[in-house]
């Protein structure tokens, strides 16, 4: 399914009132995120991504409790402020959402906004499905789920090739994606709840 054939199944499900919303689920690099703008581009001017790494604990949190060595696992994020916004997204016209940006390794509070033209919320995020409490309240929230299936090998040369892109060396990538993504690959790819849609990619 290419990403104009899933606009177009999400098109056909929104209503004529009222906010949609969308999960986008997968493992770390799956490509959610470039997903995810691909579909609000299909979509067109009522669509917007709203991601789930603007959750992240900040670095100085995470030292402070003895996890910046796991960033990225499930409760390494805000994930009853996340839960929160997306019940706020399902009620207020306006709603102002943080983003996470790689290059500072840094949470931006009210970095964007949601607005009452923004009807079709794609929402893409790691652990939107994950089947551990509290992360399944999120479940319930949306109206359509989509998963990301993408073979194990794969997203291990994409994340050598992100860690690369952000200035880890070789080992630094391997240690990293070995000791932290693959764990985390690993528990949500087998402790997901099943999805509506599921996209295949090699």
């Amino acid at each position: 399914m290419t990403p104009t054939t899933l606009a177009a199944l999400i098109r056909d499900k929104v209503p004529e009132q009222g906010r949609f919303l969308v999960a986008l689920a997968g493992p770390p690099g799956a490509g959610k995120s470039t997903l995810a703008a691909e579909l609000v581009a299909a979509l067109g001017d009522d669509a917007k991504a709203v991601p789930m790494d603007g959750f992240h604990y900040d670095d100085a949190v995470l030292h402070a409790r003895g996890a910046r060595d796991r960033k990225g696992a499930p409760d390494t994020f805000d994930v009853l402020g996340f839960l929160h916004l997306l019940r706020r997204l399902r009620v207020e016209d306006e709603v102002a959402i943080p983003l996470f940006d790689r290059d500072l390794e840094i949470s931006r509070a009210g970095a964007d906004i949601v607005t009452a033209q923004d009807r079709v919320l794609v929402v893409e995020g790691n652990y939107l499905l994950l089947n551990e409490a509290p992360w399944t309240e999120a479940a319930p929230l949306f109206d359509l789920t989509v998963w990301i299936d993408v073979p194990e090998a794969e997203l291990d040369r994409r994340l050598v090739a992100r860690w690369a892109h952000y200035g880890k060396t070789s080992a630094e990538a391997r240690a990293w994606i070995d000791g932290n993504d693959m764990p985390n690959i690993r528990r949500v790819t087998l402790g997901s709840q099943a999805a509506d849609v599921i996209l295949r990619t090699e």
